[in-house]
């Protein structure tokens, strides 16, 4: 959520920098202007009046105390008027503060500088790219096709049991997807993230403090009964360990991962390009998050792809790195790149992990802060990535690495699975 503060003071800046998201705030600007000058008028009366009824409480304590009780009887009748006014003040204000924060909620975050203008993904801009093509055998097959011929992953069974995008793993493809999820996971706390276990479900005000909600409502599957929602990623419930915390600087930079299963109803997906592992309501991830000090934050986005490259040249995926533009930038992101890895067999690119930077925009909202050398708290800035989504990293092996006598193992991953060829 954006700081009403710098709202206010940079108008223009905000409806120029969210021109680049294809997006024209010029109206709702104005009214959360309009709306903040209301509340704080009310407020400041409402203070107003609060102050005068607290001193004739003392006067009144004076006068009974000196026997004067016709006079303080008359400033009981005035304290019984103002307590009347203070009250609808008060309910003026919280009605105008519901108010201010629903629009609040609608504004995505600013975009960075350096975020391409654009509104379609064909407008991302290619910042490197790096990994040889394979060049495949005649038959090569995709891997909805490979699966099956292999009796690795059954997606009709998940069908049976759950419906379309829920797979099955079986045999090497289970032992396969857990050598992947070890090895991310190894790989992330080898560089300094600390691992956790986190809910799989979180509750409204999660969902809200790392702006799934309001903007994916209708992606996210929601237990109305009990009010929880299923996360989309864990850096929903990893972001939100650190809501209403005040950290000390010393304390920065945090960095956390953890392994959860992935849930998107992913309504309206329907096409050859989500056939298969391509898209799923139900996937693994192993995430990154860290918690930084807003002058560092992007010198960490950067340590964070660099991170990210380094796993995918040890799988030996051919992969590149895609700079948003701000029409296809997430609500929440003031920066993003995207990975995707090669699929010869699909002869198309994959996206395989977003990293962002949000700046202050999820720190806001979930009143995540740090005590600086001044003593005063100011606002963290909050950065995630996918290291890795496995769905399509398993696809790209499977497709990359296909050979007449079977799928040949990656290197680095056969200590983790204990077999270097899947026949």
């Amino acid at each position: 959520m954006l700081q009403i503060a710098f709202i206010r003071e940079n108008q223009e800046k905000v409806i120029t920098a969210l021109a680049k998201r294809n997006i024209d705030a010029t109206s709702v600007v104005e009214e959360v202007v309009q709306l903040d000058e209301k509340r704080r008028a009310t407020q400041v009366e409402l203070d107003g009046i609060l102050s005068e009824s607290n001193k004739l409480s003392k006067d009144i304590g004076e006068l009974m105390k000196a026997g004067e009780k016709s006079k303080a009887a008359i400033l009981k009748e005035k304290t019984v008027l103002l307590k009347e006014k203070s009250k609808k003040l008060s309910e003026t204000a919280d009605v105008l503060a519901a108010e201010l924060l629903e629009k609040l909620y609608t504004l995505p975050n600013l975009p960075a500088d350096i975020v391409p203008v654009g509104i379609t993904p064909e407008e991302n801009l290619n910042v490197f790219e790096e990994g040889e093509i394979p060049v495949l055998h005649e038959g090569a097959q995709p891997h909805w096709e490979l699966v099956k011929k292999f009796d690795i992953i059954d997606f009709e069974l998940g069908v049976k049991i759950a419906g379309a995008g829920f797979p099955v793993y079986k045999g090497k493809g289970a032992r396969l997807q857990r050598a992947l999820i070890n090895y991310f996971l190894d790989k992330n706390t080898a560089a300094g993230y600390n691992e956790v276990q986190v809910p799989h479900m979180v509750n409204e005000a999660s969902a809200y403090g790392t702006g799934q909600l309001p903007d994916k409502e209708g992606q996210m599957y929601h237990d109305k009964t009990d009010d929880l929602y299923l996360i989309p990623t864990a850096e929903v419930p990893v972001t939100n360990l650190f809501r209403d915390v005040i950290l000390n600087e010393n304390e920065l930079p945090v960095l956390t991962t953890a392994y959860t299963p992935c849930f998107r109803r992913e309504a309206g997906s329907y096409g050859a390009h989500v056939r298969g592992l391509n898209r799923l309501h139900q996937f693994d991830k192993v995430e990154i998050v860290r918690v930084e000090h807003p002058d560092k934050s992007y010198e960490a986005l950067d340590g964070m792809v660099e991170h990210v490259k380094n796993i995918l040249q040890e799988l030996k995926l051919p992969y590149r790195i895609l700079r948003l533009c701000g029409g296809d930038m997430g609500f929440t992101a003031a920066l993003t790149y995207d990975f995707e890895v090669f699929s010869t067999a699909q002869d198309r690119w994959l996206e395989i992990s977003s990293v962002s930077n949000f700046e202050t925009f999820q720190a806001n909202r979930l009143k995540l802060r740090f005590k600086d050398k001044d003593g005063k708290n100011q606002l963290a800035h909050t950065l995630n990535g996918s290291a890795l989504a496995l769905p399509r990293v398993l696809a790209g092996i499977l497709e990359n690495y296909q050979t007449p006598e079977g799928i040949v193992i990656p290197e680095v991953l056969r200590p983790y699975c204990g077999f270097d060829i899947i026949n």
